[in-house]
């Protein structure tokens, strides 16, 4: 019987050099990689930049949150008891959202300004005076961090490099003229738009270098920028509503030039998928939007005074000098243009820099930029539309054609007294500008690299790509101050609601509308956009206080005791208080450390 000679498998003699079979990945392994990639992603990695940027750019404002408020102690304190107010609100009765505890007996009070509502779910962390004050401080760094993310992800999705990318965010979240608007949180409340903006260009596969590319789509980053459209109207409508008609016309143009695209080069691309998005964010946003504005209708139907005049939007319009000037919270232009600010009628909101190096870096993409000479052209033109009606009634012509015609024949914008914060435009597209002329010098500092060995950029010309970047935070080099905020008064714990506490002016019950936020006690106080009628009649007539009118009043609006602040109401109308006893008119009088208690 024959045995079968045994096959020998020659050795391939080069197979020990080339590399063993990879082992299958644990679950652990796999989880470890998406960790690594998650935390390498471009993505994360400018969110991570943009966190630790804003946290330097903003300091000393989380040196301690507890105590301090950037820029003064009155229009930050409203909007800190805004963004406590909605969150309680929505954790207890989400039917009264819109019927604050201030203004009382008015109705719809949350709604007397813009309301920063879309921090509501922040607002229900933590309860009282000084939650809502290290509160106020969180959400001011991450604004500024949201915008440069936002403005980030926008250009570098338009076709910028990542450096020109950098140089936008930071114009965007640290323009000299946002200093000027510290103590305004829904003016500075610019990201949303910035990232809802890249989020619909990417959704619908869209760059400004590359065109329209259908394969590019993605219906789900297209749903996501319309939600966040839509909490960025949330926010309120002083920025929120030109974003809005803004985003129309974006929208209009698109569907122009798709159906252009279609007689002109026959079929294309556009999923379903895609059009099922853009039809269910579309009516997210706009739902969004006539709820937001309900209420406000609803107030200007009662309070019809409430509406802006024409007279207000001349006395905040800046001229076109103005955007040539830095507010004096900068650090390197605020004591250069002091003069230049004296000059203006209403420097706050004439201030309008949006930065010298912006200015350059723009004008230089005009001439050298990755973007095409018709989209120079075209971002060129929106700079100076932007600008033009951003002067409002200081434009040529007066306004109209400008500002004012706007004013005429859209819905809401009568409601927009400052047209100056149209500046937000003005610098995003000089920042789209500037991104093109760095982005350009930095491929050409690539090509310059490649006949070296490496291929690699040398250090110091990689170095020099970034000296924009600095250059431009530099000029938002802030001196902001911060105040230490008043705290509450003990008395308030003790006295019934509803409540009047006096002294009573704009700026002072903003405080005492923070000081509430534990209980959120009814209170005839509040200062907001306007003051209603029956505010100001109160606020008249207990200067005699107390008295057989005032007491009457009080009483007939339901007004169950005064609390005298003994420090605060020294030197006001309202000192008379402190002496009286009210016997006369069935008054009761108590006397406490820091305030005297009338119970009605």
């Amino acid at each position: 019987m024959e045995t079968e000679t045994p096959v020998i498998q020659e050795e391939d003699a080069f197979a020990k050099f080339g590399p063993g079979e990879e082992d299958a990945p644990s679950w652990a392994g796999r989880t470890a990689r998406r960790i690594g990639d998650f935390f390498s992603h471009e993505w994360t990695l400018a969110a991570l930049a943009a966190l630790v940027l804003a946290a330097i750019m903003t300091w000393p404002t989380l040196r301690y949150p507890a105590y301090q408020i950037p820029q003064d102690i009155w229009d930050p304190t409203l909007e800190a008891w805004m963004i406590s107010w909605g969150g309680h609100a929505m954790l207890t009765d989400p039917s009264n959202l819109w019927n604050a505890n201030a203004f009382f007996p008015n109705t719809y009070s949350y709604a007397f300004t813009d309301t920063l509502l879309g921090y509501f779910p922040l607002g229900m962390i933590g309860s009282g005076f000084t939650a809502a004050v290290v509160r106020y401080n969180i959400i001011f760094v991450l604004l500024h961090a949201l915008a440069f993310f936002g403005a980030y992800m926008l250009v570098r999705q338009l076709g910028s490099g990542k450096t020109g990318a950098a140089v936008a965010g930071a114009a965007f979240a640290y323009a000299p003229w946002r200093l000027a608007q510290g103590g305004h949180m829904h003016v500075l409340s610019t990201g949303g738009i910035a990232l809802s903006l890249a989020m619909l260009a990417r959704g619908h596969g869209f760059s400004l270098r590359h065109g329209y590319r259908p394969e590019k789509a993605k219906p789900g980053w297209a749903l996501a920028g319309w939600l966040t459209a839509a909490w960025q109207i949330s926010l309120g409508f002083g920025i929120g509503l030109p974003f809005g008609y803004v985003l129309a016309v974006i929208t209009v143009v698109a569907l122009i030039g798709l159906i252009v695209r279609r007689f002109r080069s026959g079929p294309f691309v556009f999923s379903w998928k895609l059009i099922t998005a853009d039809v269910v964010g579309g009516v997210a946003f706009g739902a969004v939007t006539i709820l937001m504005a309900l209420p406000y209708l609803q107030v200007a139907e009662l309070h019809p005074y409430a509406v802006r005049q024409e007279a207000e939007v001349a006395l905040f319009s800046p001229p076109l000098f103005g955007f040539f000037v830095s507010p004096a919270e900068s650090q390197l232009w605020g004591e250069a243009h002091k003069v230049a600010r004296e000059s203006l009628p209403w420097h706050p909101e004439m201030t309008m820099l949006p930065g010298f190096v912006l200015y350059g870096l723009a004008c230089a993409g005009l001439i050298f930029s990755i973007w095409t000479v018709r989209q120079r052209l075209l971002l060129l033109a929106g700079v100076a539309l932007s600008i033009f009606l951003a002067m409002g009634s200081r434009a040529p012509g007066g306004g109209r054609p400008g500002y004012l015609t706007l004013y005429d024949i859209l819905p809401g914008w009568d409601a927009l007294r400052t047209s100056g914060r149209l500046v937000i435009w003005t610098t995003l597209l000089l920042g789209i500008l500037a991104a093109g002329a760095v982005s350009a010098f930095v491929e050409q500092a690539k090509e310059l690299s490649l006949p070296r060995v490496t291929s690699r950029m040398p250090v110091w010309l990689r170095l020099a790509t970034f000296i924009p970047v600095l250059l431009v935070l530099v000029e938002g080099q802030n001196l902001t101050p911060h105040p230490t905020v008043p705290r509450p008064p003990a008395a308030l714990e003790l006295a019934a609601s509803p409540m009047l506490v006096l002294p009573s002016d704009q700026l002072r019950d903003e405080h005492v509308m923070l000081w509430l936020t534990d209980k959120y006690q009814p209170i005839v106080n509040g200062g907001s956009g306007f003051t209603p009628n029956k505010t100001q009649e109160v606020r008249e007539l207990t200067k005699s206080f107390p008295d057989q009118a005032s007491v009457d009043l009080l009483r007939s609006l339901g007004v169950k005791s005064v609390v005298v602040l003994r420090e605060q109401v020294r030197g006001t109308p309202y000192e008379g208080a402190l002496n009286a006893s009210g016997e006369d008119f069935g008054v009761k009088r108590e006397d406490r450390s820091d305030a005297v208690i009338f119970t009605l």
